[in-house]
């Protein structure tokens, strides 16, 4: 079973260390996000992970590892608002800001803010908070912002006339919309922060055994019962993260897509840049903000 893995899976390791530096994951309570903290604490940084028991975890695994965890909720703008306070307060750096954290294929509901809560959550609260943090990158310059996306973008379509999806809602196709907005997001965010040393990359992690499947139907389920030795383990999912975050900057593409540990090809869609200007706009004035 080893061997098949091996076919769809790619090896990839590195020992470059990153002592010194201080990340935020998104999501770090769990599963992928909870992987990738744990290994960037074994290289030496500081990560600032979601959940008290993850952060025991890491600790009691990774000598020597420097984990704090803060409550953030990505489904209201008042608890980014007071995490990316407490960051200004307690951090005098920020140099890896890994949006991570996730939600997928749930019925219909809306966000604290009343955005459709996958759009809601995937976009827009990890849109806000890297705004609110991007004068923190900046100041520890160069930087990174990584955000999580997934293959499930090579499907999706912005449907500006109903962000919300309160017209036509399809979990399925939300999902798809908030993952291309992700791989948008990081397209316009590097053209207008590489001056400034932060550069951004998307991920596709892969196929992962998370909790973010709960929500699959039952069709859907049968078939991941029945491959699942194509189904990454949270570990594996973590490595393209980690690749973006070590892997030297001129070997990297600023705003460019990554999978399976090297730069890969996103959708057409996800490359069109009258879109991800226009979803820019649309972000701002959803959120009420003016990012130049």
């Amino acid at each position: 079973m080893q061997a098949i893995r091996s076919l769809f899976f790619k090896n990839w390791s590195s020992d470059v260390r990153l002592d010194g530096k201080t990340a935020i994951v998104t999501g770090g309570n769990a599963g992928i996000g909870k992987e990738t903290v744990k290994d960037l604490a074994s290289r030496g940084k500081k990560d600032m992970a979601k959940g008290e028991q993850a952060a025991r975890d890491i600790m009691r695994e990774v000598r020597g590892a420097k984990v704090v965890a803060r409550l953030l909720d990505l489904a209201d703008t008042k608890s980014i608002c007071q995490f990316a306070e407490n960051i200004y307060n307690t951090e005098k750096s920020l140099h890896y800001l890994i949006n991570n954290a996730g939600v997928a294929f749930c019925p219909y509901s809306t966000t604290a803010d009343g955005y459709e809560t996958q759009f809601g959550v995937n976009h827009l609260g990890h849109f806000f908070l890297t705004y609110l943090l991007l004068d923190l990158l900046k100041h520890s310059a160069p930087s990174r912002v990584i955000n999580l996306s997934s293959t499930a973008h090579n499907i999706g379509k912005i449907q500006f006339d109903d962000l919300n999806g309160e017209n036509n809602y399809h979990p399925i196709k939300a999902y798809a919309q908030s993952k291309l907005a992700n791989v948008l997001f990081t397209r316009e965010l590097a053209k207008r922060t590489e001056a400034l040393g932060v550069s951004t990359y998307s991920v596709d992690p892969g196929m992962v055994d998370t909790g973010i499947t709960r929500h699959l139907m039952r069709p859907l389920v049968s078939f991941v019962k029945t491959f699942g030795f194509l189904i990454r383990t949270p570990a594996e999912g973590a490595y393209t993260t980690i690749y973006c975050v070590v892997t030297p900057e001129d070997q990297m593409h600023n705003g460019g897509y990554y999978s399976n540990c090297a730069a890969a090809q996103s959708s057409i869609a996800g490359q069109d840049d009258g879109t991800a200007l226009k979803l820019w706009a649309a972000s701002c004035h959803m959120l009420g903000i003016r990012w130049r």
